[in-house]
């Protein structure tokens, strides 16, 4: 086994092939790459505090603090031990296994195709083109997945979610009051199952889309773009069911008190560089007409009828 203390800026290489990589900091930044390269190699570009600890062993490469396990993560609130910060930079071959911890810091992890579980208590996390399974924790920190082709599990109390062009085979997420914003591409059936108590849930589909549809909110609004699906409840409880194409994939969302909206992708055709025809909604209720109830006809289009979409027909058609 080698290991350093590093309490200052410094750089190092491992020849040694990693299978693991173990990262655990308090405040700063974490970038872990993956790379076609055999070596792993490591960069340090600023510290404060307490010493970060460097370790090889048997394949398995950690930089973490002697104080932060990673067993009951998530529980470590000691304040005192928050004065400190890093910047962290590795990367390691792509099929390395990562485990990453951030308390207060933010993480970035892009071109893994090993496993990733990342656990966050306030920092945020981004993930680029990650092609392995992703397991994400967090308290209050947020979670943005771009170009993840792996199945994704995030769980959160407050933190938000935004995955953007999913194409994984799964995506599972739960949260207290956290928001959800999913976009998805998928290349083949996806299975989705969303969960949240007072979090808002977007969900955008391809148009024409292929999955099995039940979406239900007990007391938020809720608003539908396809023709094909069933709306169901005028007030309080409503539900979204149906089927889109053969039905290969399925898509579950529950919310006990945050909206709910299906949104439909444009055309590819009409889609720019980005993939997005115009700026993504940052609020389900930004794709939503306003709440129309009997007798209130200020949702009425130009037919007179209330959620009347646009002649695009990107935006809801129906809203309750």
């Amino acid at each position: 086994m080698s290991e350093w203390s590093v309490d200052e800026p410094r750089k190092l290489t491992f020849d040694t092939p990693v299978r693991d990589l173990h990262v655990r900091i308090v405040n700063g930044t974490v970038n872990v790459v993956g790379t076609d390269e055999g070596s792993a190699r490591l960069e340090i570009s600023e510290i404060e505090g307490p010493p970060l600890v460097v370790t090889e062993r048997r394949g398995t490469l950690t930089v973490a603090y002697d104080d932060l396990p990673w067993k009951g993560f998530l529980k470590w609130l000691d304040r005192k031990g928050w004065r400190r910060s890093a910047v962290v930079s590795l990367a390691v071959p792509a099929d390395t296994r990562v485990e990453v911890g951030v308390v207060g810091a933010g993480a970035v992890v892009s071109g893994i195709r090993g496993q990733a579980v990342v656990k966050g208590v306030t920092g945020d996390t981004t993930l680029v083109g990650v092609s392995g399974p992703v397991r994400a924790d967090t308290v209050s920190g947020n979670l943005e997945a771009q170009s993840v082709t792996g199945e994704l599990r995030f769980n959160s109390v407050s933190g938000d979610l935004t995955v953007l062009d999913g194409s994984g085979p799964s995506v599972r997420a739960d949260s207290v009051s956290g928001a959800m914003i999913i976009d998805l591409a998928p290349d083949g059936p996806t299975d989705v199952g969303l969960t949240s108590v007072s979090g808002e849930i977007a969900i955008r589909l391809p148009d024409p889309a292929d999955t099995q549809v039940d979406a239900n909110t007990a007391s938020g609004r809720i608003s539908n773009a396809f023709d094909g699906l069933r709306v169901q409840g005028d007030w309080g409880a409503h539900r979204i069911t149906g089927r889109l194409g053969a039905g290969t994939g399925r898509l579950r969302a529950t919310s006990v008190s945050g909206s709910i909206a299906l949104l439909r992708r444009p055309p590819r055709e009409a889609e720019d560089d980005t993939g997005w025809e115009a700026e993504p909604p940052r609020h389900p209720d930004a794709a939503s007409a306003p709440h129309s109830g009997p007798g209130d006809d200020s949702a009425a289009g130009p037919g007179g009828e209330a959620g009347d979409a646009p002649a695009d027909g990107t935006t809801d058609k129906k809203v309750l």
